[in-house]
């Protein structure tokens, strides 16, 4: 705990640190902060509620605290007014887009902050007397409504590329499962969405509706026959971290992959049946662990042990 709340406030400092300053090198201080500004761009200083985008590393002599530029990501923080006499947002609004920065943070001020009961989880580097030095690059500087307009625009960005992936991936899945069925002589049903499905045992009642809750045993394999994932079998659902019970979910709320939850909504309670799923309704290119490759055509034996009122339908 202690290590993750110094870790965001060396964060946050950072993120002010390398936001203005007309020094041209000198080191000035403010708030308890000592910094310097080493490259002055003309700009727009950063204001409280801006969000700034930015690299750094942070250091207390030898020791690393964080690299952005070698994460190959940077850091995102949203500006905000100065908490204490350490907090490096004092200096954001000296700051504009373009600007690198040296900023040192003494390790006295951090400690002092730290509750008694949790200084013995602070890192060894953290000692008195040390400073942190952090060595900050701000990308970019933008209004919260700004930044908010262009993080939605990259992903609807990105949801198109992921459904044409997926429109361009189902023929090669379709083509897959036919060639499957024929050479196993299995006879299935297929649906608009492109899950194909057998029923060995149809069940009773009513057939499961959205919003229902349903208990649900189950075995996931590859097509090849590699069991990834069961809770019929009590060593497979060990394996996977988990107890051979029934798996409670919720029908339609996006709980379980695309394709068993459209799946189990062609069933009714006791019923058994194979569902076959094409990969974009199924895990697509992000496997969830090393034994289901990429993109893989997945088979799910399901039995539905039990039917119930969900939230959504109570």
């Amino acid at each position: 705990m202690t290590t993750r709340i110094i870790t965001a406030a060396l964060l946050g400092a950072a993120a002010i640190g390398f936001n203005s300053c007309k020094s041209g090198g000198d080191l000035k201080t403010v708030k308890g902060i000592e910094y310097s500004i080493l490259k002055d761009k003309e700009g727009k200083n950063a204001v409280i509620g801006d969000i700034v985008e930015f690299n750094l590393v942070a250091k207390c002599d030898t020791t690393v605290i964080n690299d952005t530029w070698k994460q190959g990501r940077p850091a995102v923080n949203r500006v905000d007014s100065a908490r204490n006499s350490s907090d490096l947002m004092a200096i954001l609004p000296f700051l504009s887009a373009g600007d690198s920065a040296v900023a040192y943070i003494s390790c006295d001020s951090i400690l002092k902050s730290i509750p008694a009961e949790q200084l013995s989880q602070v890192p060894s580097w953290m000692k008195k007397g040390k400073k942190i030095e952090i060595r900050m690059s701000i990308l970019s500087i933008k209004s919260e409504k700004d930044y908010r307009a262009e993080m939605e625009a990259k992903q609807a960005e990105e949801m198109k590329k992921m459904e044409e992936a997926k429109a361009a991936q189902m023929p090669i899945d379709d083509k897959i499962l036919q060639e499957y069925f024929a050479k196993n002589n299995i006879k299935a049903e297929k649906t608009a969405s492109g899950l194909y499905y057998t029923i060995q045992k149809p069940g009773s009642g009513a057939q499961i509706q959205k919003g229902q809750k349903v208990d649900m045993m189950y075995t996931g394999k590859t097509l090849d026959g590699n069991i990834f994932d069961s809770n019929q079998d009590a060593e497979v659902a060990k394996k996977n971290g988990h107890d051979a019970k029934p798996l409670t979910f919720i029908v339609g709320m996006g709980q379980m992959i695309p394709g068993v939850d459209e799946g189990v909504a062609l069933l009714k309670k006791g019923a058994k049946a194979t569902l076959y799923l094409p990969s974009p309704i199924a895990y697509g290119p992000q496997s969830p662990n090393p034994s289901i490759p990429a993109n893989a055509v997945m088979i799910f034996e399901v039995e539905i042990s039990g039917v119930s009122a969900g939230e959504e339908t109570k």
